[in-house]
Protein backbone atom coordinates (compact mmCIF):
# COMPACT_ATOMS: atom_id res chain seq x y z
CA UNK A 1 0.00 0.00 0.00
CA UNK A 2 1.34 3.60 -0.86
CA UNK A 3 0.41 5.51 2.24
CA UNK A 4 1.47 8.69 0.34
CA UNK A 5 -1.77 8.16 -1.87
CA UNK A 6 -4.02 7.48 0.78
CA UNK A 7 -6.48 10.34 1.97
CA UNK A 8 -6.31 11.42 5.41
CA UNK A 9 -10.25 10.40 5.65
CA UNK A 10 -9.47 6.87 6.31
CA UNK A 11 -8.16 8.16 9.79
CA UNK A 12 -11.67 9.02 10.62
CA UNK A 13 -13.04 5.81 11.55
CA UNK A 14 -9.80 4.88 12.78
CA UNK A 15 -10.02 7.37 15.47
CA UNK A 16 -13.74 6.79 16.18
CA UNK A 17 -12.35 3.31 17.01
CA UNK A 18 -9.57 4.08 19.33
CA UNK A 19 -11.15 6.95 21.03
CA UNK A 20 -14.35 4.74 21.93
CA UNK A 21 -12.78 1.64 22.72
CA UNK A 22 -9.83 3.76 24.87
CA UNK A 23 -12.86 5.69 26.47
CA UNK A 24 -15.15 2.97 27.24
CA UNK A 25 -12.22 1.08 28.80
CA UNK A 26 -11.05 4.29 31.03
CA UNK A 27 -14.71 4.38 32.18
CA UNK A 28 -14.18 0.73 33.07
CA UNK A 29 -11.40 1.16 35.00
CA UNK A 30 -12.18 4.12 37.00
CA UNK A 31 -15.80 2.18 37.89
CA UNK A 32 -13.37 -0.85 39.11
CA UNK A 33 -11.34 1.16 41.04
CA UNK A 34 -14.24 3.06 42.98
CA UNK A 35 -15.27 -0.40 43.71
CA UNK A 36 -18.63 -0.07 41.78
CA UNK A 37 -18.08 -2.94 39.24
CA UNK A 38 -16.58 -6.20 40.00
CA UNK A 39 -13.72 -6.86 37.41
CA UNK A 40 -14.58 -8.70 33.97
CA UNK A 41 -12.03 -11.05 35.17
CA UNK A 42 -13.30 -12.75 38.40
CA UNK A 43 -14.92 -16.04 37.73
CA UNK A 44 -17.98 -15.53 39.76
CA UNK A 45 -19.95 -12.52 41.49
CA UNK A 46 -19.84 -12.48 45.67
CA UNK A 47 -22.44 -10.66 47.53
CA UNK A 48 -21.63 -7.07 48.34
CA UNK A 49 -22.31 -3.46 47.34
CA UNK A 50 -20.36 -3.90 43.84
CA UNK A 51 -22.60 -4.72 40.86
CA UNK A 52 -22.27 -6.83 37.95
CA UNK A 53 -19.73 -5.00 34.85
CA UNK A 54 -21.99 -4.05 32.65
CA UNK A 55 -20.53 -0.95 30.59
CA UNK A 56 -24.20 0.85 31.39
CA UNK A 57 -23.39 0.10 35.07
CA UNK A 58 -19.84 1.32 34.70
CA UNK A 59 -20.95 4.40 33.88
CA UNK A 60 -23.66 5.03 36.22
CA UNK A 61 -22.04 7.17 38.97
CA UNK A 62 -19.60 10.11 39.07
CA UNK A 63 -16.61 10.25 38.40
CA UNK A 64 -17.16 7.61 35.88
CA UNK A 65 -20.61 8.73 34.15
CA UNK A 66 -19.12 11.72 33.44
CA UNK A 67 -16.35 10.49 31.31
CA UNK A 68 -19.14 8.05 29.82
CA UNK A 69 -21.02 10.80 28.73
CA UNK A 70 -18.29 12.60 27.38
CA UNK A 71 -17.28 9.58 25.41
CA UNK A 72 -20.51 8.68 24.14
CA UNK A 73 -21.45 12.11 23.06
CA UNK A 74 -18.51 12.13 21.11
CA UNK A 75 -18.59 8.73 20.17
CA UNK A 76 -22.02 9.29 18.72
CA UNK A 77 -21.11 12.18 16.90
CA UNK A 78 -18.69 10.75 14.93
CA UNK A 79 -20.98 7.58 14.44
CA UNK A 80 -23.36 10.63 12.35
CA UNK A 81 -20.22 12.22 10.27
CA UNK A 82 -19.03 8.84 8.88
CA UNK A 83 -22.72 7.80 8.01
CA UNK A 84 -22.90 10.69 5.76
CA UNK A 85 -19.50 10.55 4.24
CA UNK A 86 -20.56 6.60 3.59
CA UNK A 87 -23.51 7.66 2.19
CA UNK A 88 -22.24 10.20 0.28
CA UNK A 89 -19.58 8.12 -1.09
CA UNK A 90 -21.78 5.15 -2.08
CA UNK A 91 -24.70 7.46 -3.58
CA UNK A 92 -23.87 7.65 -7.41
CA UNK A 93 -22.44 3.76 -7.33
CA UNK A 94 -25.61 1.98 -5.49
CA UNK A 95 -28.30 0.52 -8.22
CA UNK A 96 -30.93 0.55 -5.34
CA UNK A 97 -30.57 3.72 -3.52
CA UNK A 98 -33.09 2.37 -0.78
CA UNK A 99 -30.07 0.27 0.55
CA UNK A 100 -27.73 3.13 1.08
CA UNK A 101 -30.74 5.24 2.56
CA UNK A 102 -31.63 1.88 5.11
CA UNK A 103 -27.90 2.06 5.98
CA UNK A 104 -27.58 5.95 6.68
CA UNK A 105 -31.06 5.91 8.36
CA UNK A 106 -29.59 3.01 10.59
CA UNK A 107 -26.48 4.59 11.52
CA UNK A 108 -28.17 7.67 12.68
CA UNK A 109 -30.85 5.66 14.72
CA UNK A 110 -27.51 4.20 15.81
CA UNK A 111 -26.02 6.98 16.67
CA UNK A 112 -28.96 8.70 18.68
CA UNK A 113 -29.21 5.89 20.89
CA UNK A 114 -25.71 6.43 21.76
CA UNK A 115 -26.32 9.90 22.62
CA UNK A 116 -29.49 8.35 24.77
CA UNK A 117 -27.17 6.18 26.43
CA UNK A 118 -24.41 8.85 27.52
CA UNK A 119 -27.12 11.27 28.56
CA UNK A 120 -29.93 8.84 30.57
CA UNK A 121 -27.79 7.05 32.95
CA UNK A 122 -29.47 3.59 34.21
CA UNK A 123 -29.99 4.79 38.15
CA UNK A 124 -31.77 8.24 36.73
CA UNK A 125 -33.92 7.06 33.91
CA UNK A 126 -34.21 3.29 33.50
CA UNK A 127 -36.85 3.14 30.54
CA UNK A 128 -34.59 5.98 28.15
CA UNK A 129 -31.55 4.16 29.25
CA UNK A 130 -32.88 0.60 27.49
CA UNK A 131 -34.14 2.17 24.99
CA UNK A 132 -31.28 3.70 23.86
CA UNK A 133 -29.67 0.55 24.23
CA UNK A 134 -32.14 -1.18 22.06
CA UNK A 135 -31.31 1.34 19.39
CA UNK A 136 -27.27 1.42 19.46
CA UNK A 137 -27.09 -2.82 19.45
CA UNK A 138 -30.16 -3.20 17.04
CA UNK A 139 -29.65 -0.68 14.07
CA UNK A 140 -26.22 -0.78 14.90
CA UNK A 141 -26.14 -4.41 13.94
CA UNK A 142 -28.76 -3.68 10.98
CA UNK A 143 -26.14 -1.47 9.97
CA UNK A 144 -23.25 -3.51 9.72
CA UNK A 145 -25.39 -6.21 7.49
CA UNK A 146 -26.87 -3.50 5.43
CA UNK A 147 -22.73 -1.87 4.74
CA UNK A 148 -21.69 -5.58 4.67
CA UNK A 149 -24.21 -6.64 2.01
CA UNK A 150 -22.96 -2.86 -0.11
CA UNK A 151 -19.71 -3.43 -0.07
CA UNK A 152 -19.55 -7.20 -1.78
CA UNK A 153 -21.94 -6.23 -4.11
CA UNK A 154 -20.13 -2.45 -5.27
CA UNK A 155 -16.62 -3.72 -5.01
CA UNK A 156 -15.27 -0.39 -4.81
CA UNK A 157 -11.80 -0.43 -6.06
CA UNK A 158 -12.17 -4.38 -6.67
CA UNK A 159 -11.73 -4.15 -3.05
CA UNK A 160 -15.15 -5.32 -2.07
CA UNK A 161 -14.06 -8.98 -1.05
CA UNK A 162 -11.18 -7.72 1.38
CA UNK A 163 -13.25 -5.50 3.43
CA UNK A 164 -16.44 -7.34 2.43
CA UNK A 165 -15.78 -10.78 4.19
CA UNK A 166 -14.23 -9.30 7.18
CA UNK A 167 -17.60 -7.31 7.43
CA UNK A 168 -19.58 -10.42 7.19
CA UNK A 169 -17.71 -11.68 9.93
CA UNK A 170 -17.66 -9.01 12.01
CA UNK A 171 -21.46 -8.92 11.39
CA UNK A 172 -22.65 -12.03 12.31
CA UNK A 173 -19.78 -12.02 15.47
CA UNK A 174 -21.66 -8.76 16.59
CA UNK A 175 -25.39 -10.27 15.85
CA UNK A 176 -24.59 -13.77 17.78
CA UNK A 177 -23.05 -11.82 20.71
CA UNK A 178 -26.40 -9.46 20.80
CA UNK A 179 -28.56 -12.29 21.09
CA UNK A 180 -26.80 -14.28 23.58
CA UNK A 181 -26.12 -11.06 25.72
CA UNK A 182 -30.06 -10.63 25.67
CA UNK A 183 -30.65 -14.22 26.77
CA UNK A 184 -27.76 -14.08 29.56
CA UNK A 185 -29.23 -10.90 30.87
CA UNK A 186 -33.15 -12.44 30.97
CA UNK A 187 -31.38 -15.67 32.63
CA UNK A 188 -29.80 -13.43 35.12
CA UNK A 189 -26.24 -15.02 34.60
CA UNK A 190 -25.08 -11.26 34.80
CA UNK A 191 -21.20 -11.73 34.76
CA UNK A 192 -21.32 -13.72 31.56
CA UNK A 193 -23.82 -11.32 30.62
CA UNK A 194 -21.47 -8.38 30.44
CA UNK A 195 -18.78 -10.44 29.15
CA UNK A 196 -20.44 -10.90 25.61
CA UNK A 197 -21.74 -6.91 25.82
CA UNK A 198 -18.39 -5.85 26.09
CA UNK A 199 -17.14 -8.63 23.59
CA UNK A 200 -20.12 -6.86 21.17
CA UNK A 201 -19.10 -3.49 21.57
CA UNK A 202 -15.32 -4.41 21.06
CA UNK A 203 -16.97 -6.27 17.68
CA UNK A 204 -18.94 -2.88 16.43
CA UNK A 205 -16.04 -1.02 16.89
CA UNK A 206 -13.58 -2.87 14.45
CA UNK A 207 -16.37 -3.19 12.34
CA UNK A 208 -16.40 0.84 11.93
CA UNK A 209 -12.84 0.79 11.79
CA UNK A 210 -12.82 -1.03 8.45
CA UNK A 211 -14.39 1.82 6.73
CA UNK A 212 -10.92 3.45 6.33
CA UNK A 213 -10.34 0.83 3.70
CA UNK A 214 -12.63 2.66 1.27
CA UNK A 215 -11.84 6.23 3.06
CA UNK A 216 -8.53 5.78 1.69
CA UNK A 217 -9.21 6.38 -1.92
CA UNK A 218 -11.33 9.56 -1.41
CA UNK A 219 -11.29 13.25 -0.13
CA UNK A 220 -13.91 15.03 0.95
CA UNK A 221 -14.31 18.84 0.56
CA UNK A 222 -17.03 21.17 1.84
CA UNK A 223 -17.83 23.70 -0.90
CA UNK A 224 -18.73 27.26 0.13
CA UNK A 225 -20.47 29.91 -2.60
CA UNK A 226 -22.04 33.40 -2.65
CA UNK A 227 -25.55 33.28 -2.76
CA UNK A 228 -25.15 34.45 -6.31
CA UNK A 229 -23.11 31.37 -7.65
CA UNK A 230 -26.14 28.54 -8.95
CA UNK A 231 -27.76 26.47 -6.84
CA UNK A 232 -26.40 22.79 -5.32
CA UNK A 233 -27.92 20.13 -4.24
CA UNK A 234 -27.64 19.15 -0.35
CA UNK A 235 -24.74 16.39 -1.38
CA UNK A 236 -22.66 18.59 -3.97
CA UNK A 237 -22.97 21.74 -1.67
CA UNK A 238 -21.54 19.06 1.50
CA UNK A 239 -19.04 17.56 -0.39
CA UNK A 240 -17.19 17.13 -3.50
CA UNK A 241 -16.50 13.95 -3.29
CA UNK A 242 -12.96 12.76 -5.50
CA UNK A 243 -10.85 9.55 -6.08
CA UNK A 244 -7.09 10.01 -6.01
CA UNK A 245 -6.79 7.17 -8.48
CA UNK A 246 -8.76 7.15 -11.73
CA UNK A 247 -13.09 6.74 -10.72
CA UNK A 248 -14.95 9.57 -9.92
CA UNK A 249 -17.94 9.51 -8.43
Amino acid sequence: MDWKKCSVWMLLPLVFTVFTGVGLWIVYFIAVEDDKIYPLNMANRKPGTRRPPYISIAGDAPPASCVFSQVMNMSAFLVLVVAVLRFIQLKQRVLNPCMNISGLIAQCLSSFGMSLLGNFQFSNNENIHNAGTAMTFGFGALACWIHSAMTIRLNVKNEGRKAGIPRVILSTAITLSVIIYFILMLQGLHMHAARTQWTAVMFFLAFFGTFAVEFRHYRFEITCTDIQEPFLSFSENLSEVSEYQTDQL
